[in-house]
């Protein structure tokens, strides 16, 4: 058994006998007096286990204050590959956080993962950097931003926003179109897509759901006025149906041929929940996916530029061809 099976076995035998000797110890465990020295060393002594010896009754058991009374050691129910896969998960939600938003929460929990796994804080951080998650094109959010929705989704609050629309357009001409405007809206869920946070929210002033890009927001206010509750079931029917961030609830149907050469990948790739697809005669890989904006879609179909033909709707090819023919004239200038 690993290390915290054993911390585990040797609090179920002193809270189920009460007082249990050495030899019984080694016995159960089936490891060296040292190893058990140890064992017992750190349950004192990083774990606050109120464990001694009574000398009169040659065994262990727990301090005066605890007998009679039920003690657990916190999280040894916990295995060490559980433990493994606990700290993974903690750094895939540290690679989030990378302006220190959640830090001074997550700190706490690592330190005692990293205290049950009964390792020092060399080697923990060592454990870490055999994790690594690589992340490109990461839009920063301010960080009270962030607090303040986190806590407005889970309060079931009300917010007052302050958030600046992106306008369409080109250059200077989409900056001067962007505006800003304040508006109270009822949180529902944050959503974290291709290394960006957006809230899900019902909009009071326009009464329909709208999706806010946290980096484009320039102002929250927490209200004590209660949100308003929305079944799951509806949001996602508004929210989840288009292609990639673009919500809507009337999407189209893109219907994409892959080559053989890019089937072999893109086969393997979900692109939407409710995408179809199948395999041709001639080894290409047919692909159809709902979409509500272009925009998106235009951007991963031009990854596969040359492997992908656009067979319908007429405007997404029209659209691709477009993008196809500025991206060769751009090389011919």
């Amino acid at each position: 058994m690993d290390r915290t099976e054993r911390f585990y076995k040797i609090e179920m035998l002193i809270r189920s006998r009460e007082c249990v000797s050495f030899a019984t110890l080694l016995e159960a465990l089936e490891v060296s007096p040292a190893t058990l020295k140890r064992d017992l060393q750190y349950l004192r002594e990083r774990m606050d286990a109120p464990i001694e010896y009574d000398t009169m009754a040659n065994g262990y058991r727990f301090g005066q204050q605890w007998r009679g009374r039920q003690h657990e050691l916190p999280g040894v129910w916990f295995s060490e590959k559980e433990l493994h896969a606990l700290l993974t998960m903690h750094q895939m939600l540290a690679s989030l956080d990378d302006q220190g938003i959640l830090s001074r929460h997550l700190t706490p929990m690592f330190d005692k993962l990293t205290g049950m796994l009964g390792v020092d804080e060399v080697e923990a951080q060592e454990l870490t950097r055999r994790i690594k998650l690589i992340s490109t094109a990461k839009r920063r959010v301010a960080s009270e931003y962030f607090e303040t929705v986190g806590s407005a989704v889970v309060k079931r609050r009300r917010l007052r926003l302050l958030y600046r629309s992106r306008g369409r357009g080109e250059g200077a001409a989409a900056k001067r179109s962007a505006t800003a405007g304040a508006r109270v809206v009822s949180p529902q869920r944050l959503v974290h897509y291709r290394n960006t946070w957006y809230l899900d929210a019902w909009c009071h002033q326009s009464e329909g759901f709208r999706r806010f890009a946290l980096d484009a927001m320039e102002g929250a206010e927490l209200l004590d006025e209660k949100a308003k509750t929305v079944p799951t079931a509806q949001l996602e029917a508004e929210l989840d149906q288009g292609y990639g961030i673009f919500a809507g609830a009337s999407p189209k149907q893109a219907n994409l041929v892959f080559s053989a050469e890019a089937a072999q990948w893109v086969s393997k790739e979900e692109w939407h929940p409710a995408q179809q697809s199948e395999w041709l005669e001639d080894g290409r890989w047919r692909l159809k996916v709902p979409f509500v904006d272009a925009t998106e879609l235009l951007m991963d179909l031009l990854r596969h530029a040359g492997q992908v033909e656009v067979k319908a709707p007429a405007d997404l090819r029209a659209a691709y061809a477009k993008r196809l023919r500025e991206a060769v004239a751009q090389l011919e200038a």
